[in-house]
């Protein structure tokens, strides 16, 4: 959340300065206003302002105090209390100082007339596309706190989720950074100690170590220059990448790989599955509920694929059939959601795929670890075994170098 620095005039006259955090210039301009003062000049001073494209930097610590407002404000709704007052006490009971004021936002959006679904709308970045849905469908039907309690809950479930995919591959990235770091120091400055003693040998030596040797020179000479195109050469990768074209064909090959494609084909017809069960069971129409549960999707080939179903669906033709034209879901969920239409709860049916999905993903996860953790390890031990015998057998015959001279 940005700080402002602010100038402004009181009721008397008199000047007042100060600082104070929020999510625009423009609505820190109408907190000045409403606090009784003329605002004179408003300036930006912290680092954390929003992104281009107005939308808020959120982070894990961010989505997790979002969760915990909702479910709150959920609880309070359900015991009773007006809409403001429980959206008050949800602001006091946030910690974060950037969460605490775009919740007051929030609630300020509210004491104006604005319906909390369009006020969770108008929030740039604070809560996903699914959540002003769940909260019209609520107001809708008058159970505004269930739809909460159920936004909370998906939300809680998609951040575990997220937490355990992200935690799980913490070691085998950690372990790759440490085999690099360790070939680097063996190429770097390890190998160009045993130059001087083997540089008039020549030809002479065995195949190995010529080899290590021309590796470690190559490494210090042109390591930076290689570091550098790399780079660039990534930034021109995600330039092109931007292309809509060019994203769905990556993003398709993506899922062709082996093991992650299907570990990311898990992950999102995972999360579609579970942000439609709770749109569906909101009481959202099920062609608003697809085009809103598609903006989960951050695969490009998944979501337009999903948006052809869309439109199959809006013309009339069923789920089940318009997902299997399209290949989309595997045959076993796609029995889930035929179950699902053909018993008239198709939400509860999604709700159970995606537990299913759910547990497939943490499967494949585990799996992929147990393949990449001994792989990088023994990958890692080849390639300084293999330094380390060069050297050695060069040693061990430098005496035969000698006679051969």
């Amino acid at each position: 959340m940005p700080t402002y620095r602010y100038r402004a005039a009181t009721a008397a006259g008199a000047l007042s300065a100060g600082q104070v955090e929020g999510v625009s210039s423009v609505q820190v301009i109408d907190q000045l206003r409403r606090s009784g003062l003329t605002p004179i000049d408003v300036v930006q001073t912290s680092a954390s302002a929003p992104r281009a494209d107005g939308r808020l930097r959120t982070d894990a610590a961010s989505r997790r105090a979002m969760t915990g407002a909702i479910g709150e404000l959920a609880v309070l709704l359900g015991a009773g209390l007006t809409l403001d007052r429980a959206l008050s006490i949800s602001a006091e009971n946030i910690v974060r100082p950037g969460e605490k004021a775009a919740f007051v936002a929030l609630q300020n959006r509210v004491k104006e007339g604005a319906p909390l679904s369009r006020a969770m709308m108008e929030a740039p970045g604070l809560f996903p596309p699914m959540a002003s849905a769940m909260a019209e469908a609520g107001e809708a039907n008058g159970r505004l706190d269930a739809a909460l309690a159920r936004l909370a809950e998906t939300l809680e479930r998609t951040e575990a989720l997220r937490q355990v995919v992200v935690s799980a591959m913490i070691y085998p990235a950690l372990l790759l950074v440490i085999a690099t770091a360790v070939i680097l120091t063996m190429l770097l400055w390890v190998v160009p100690q045993f130059e001087g003693l083997f540089s008039d040998a020549g030809a002479n030596l065995p195949f190995m170590t010529r080899l290590i040797m021309q590796v470690s020179h190559a490494v210090r000479v042109y390591g930076a220059a290689g570091v550098f195109i790399g780079g660039v050469g990534v930034t021109l990768l995600a330039r092109w990448l931007r292309g809509p074209s060019m994203r769905e064909t990556f993003d398709r090959w993506v899922l062709g790989l082996p093991q992650f494609g299907a570990l990311a084909t898990t992950s999102q017809l995972g999360l579609f599955a579970r942000v439609l069960s709770n749109l569906v069971e909101g009481g959202v129409p099920l062609p608003e509920a697809l085009a809103i549960a598609r903006r989960s999707l951050s695969n490009s080939h998944l979501s337009a694929a999903m948006g052809r179903v869309v439109a199959g669906v809006k013309q009339g033709a069923a789920l089940t059939a318009s997902l299997s034209a399209e290949s989309v879901f595997p045959r076993g969920a796609l029995s889930f959601i035929r179950t699902g239409e053909e018993t008239a709860q198709l939400g509860l049916m999604l709700g159970r795929l995606a537990d299913v999905l759910d547990r497939d993903l943490r499967r494949r996860v585990d799996a992929l670890i147990a393949v990449l953790t001994p792989l990088i390890t023994v990958l890692m031990g080849a390639i300084v075994a293999s330094v380390i015998a060069s050297i050695m057998t060069a040693i061990l015959g430098f005496n035969d170098l000698a006679l051969t001279q």
